[in-house]
């Protein structure tokens, strides 16, 4: 006999971390995670460090320094932050805060993986909304998937795996037709590698419309995926409701000093990120000239719609020591990351390009 549990925990399919790169005679470069390429600054180091004599004791739960840097750093009071040891954390307790048993939560598909495990952890229902033809948010079907039932609404902007962003008008007429009553959490994860001047700004619109929330992550372009930091920002009422159903103590000191340091190091920080930026576009001209034709990505990841040859693509990847976050029967995300791996993600991506025009 087996212990008993939720039956419907069985629909939820485990979260499939990137791996990594296997040790190899060639180097090898790991373009599975999103991950930035850089250690942490110095002064991010020196903070994580000062704080290790003192790991005996719990962190401070309510963080108090590091949500009034936040409240500063974007205009908002101090009630409105909801800390979680990444944005995933904190995009879970936002689902258990809005939805449960009888409930949905509508999402664009593809869209981040964990969207459809954390729903259904919290008892609600998935509602998954395909994607356009050119891999973006379908914000008309998305409205029209909004019932009563509906607790909240995730747009990942832009969005994971495809890197595409909607526009500013049309998250306007979402929000006019969406009522006031259901949270719509536009999840930024990685608006710091947005160049599209059309895309909208999540903060903007949090000021503009009462069930907006804004979700964002020190785990992308501040670097420190490893220490588990995110945070949303949030109505109060709301805000107050999602930390009753956060993890108690779920950020660390040391992801707290390390936060506090990153916002006082976003020049040096931003910089990193434009580099980014430069080898996405490289990668970008590159390919077209290549043939591939794909979807703008304004995040720091590229996607290679393969179809029905991506286990062929993902094999061409391997023979160049690239270890990619490989999405069966779909397409393939590459991180951008160190300036060493442009060149054999260019080789590959010809290989793979002409795989393709052979299928």
């Amino acid at each position: 006999m087996t212990v008993k549990h939720r039956p419907e925990l069985d629909a939820i399919a485990p979260y499939r971390q990137g791996p990594p790169a296997p040790p190899r005679d060639q180097p090898t470069y790991k373009l599975s995670s999103n991950e930035t390429p850089d250690p942490p600054l110095p002064s991010v180091r020196q903070a994580i460090a000062a704080g290790l004599d003192t790991v005996n004791r719990y962190p401070a739960m309510a963080a108090t320094d590091l949500v009034r840097a936040l409240a500063r750093r974007h205009q908002v009071g101090e009630d409105e932050i909801v800390l979680g040891a990444g944005s995933v954390e904190v995009a879970s307790a936002l689902i258990r805060a809005t939805a449960g048993s009888g409930d949905e939560v509508v999402f664009a598909w593809r869209s981040f993986e964990a969207y459809p495990s954390l729903t259904i952890a919290a008892g609600a229902t998935p509602v998954m909304v395909p994607l356009t033809e050119d891999l973006r948010h379908d914000l008309d079907a998305m409205a029209a998937a909004v019932t009563e039932r509906t607790g909240c609404v995730f747009i990942c902007n832009p969005n994971n795996p495809t890197g595409t962003v909607i526009g500013a008008a049309e998250l306007k007429a979402f929000l006019d037709r969406v009522p006031s009553t259901v949270a719509v959490v536009i999840d930024e994860a990685y608006h710091q590698f947005d160049r599209d001047p059309d895309s909208p700004r999540g903060l903007d619109f949090y000021r503009r419309w009462p069930n907006v929330v804004v979700c964002h992550t020190f785990s992308k372009a501040y670097g420190l995926a490893g220490l588990r930091l995110g945070y949303a920002v949030a109505p109060p009422e709301l805000a107050q409701q999602t930390r009753k159903v956060a993890i108690p103590f779920g950020v660390s000191d040391l992801a707290q000093r390390a936060g506090l340091a990153s916002l006082a190091a976003e020049d040096e920080l931003a910089q990193r990120v434009e580099r980014i930026v430069s080898r996405r576009v490289e990668l970008e001209r590159i390919m077209a000239d290549q043939g591939w034709r794909l979807s703008p990505s304004q995040a720091n990841f590229l996607w290679w719609p393969t179809g029905v040859a991506t286990a062929a693509a993902a094999a061409v990847l391997d023979r160049h020591g690239l270890v990619a976050r490989v999405f069966p029967d779909e397409g393939v995300r590459i991180t951008v990351a160190e300036a060493q791996a442009v060149e054999p993600i260019a080789r590959a991506a010809g290989e793979i390009r002409a795989l393709l025009e052979t299928v």
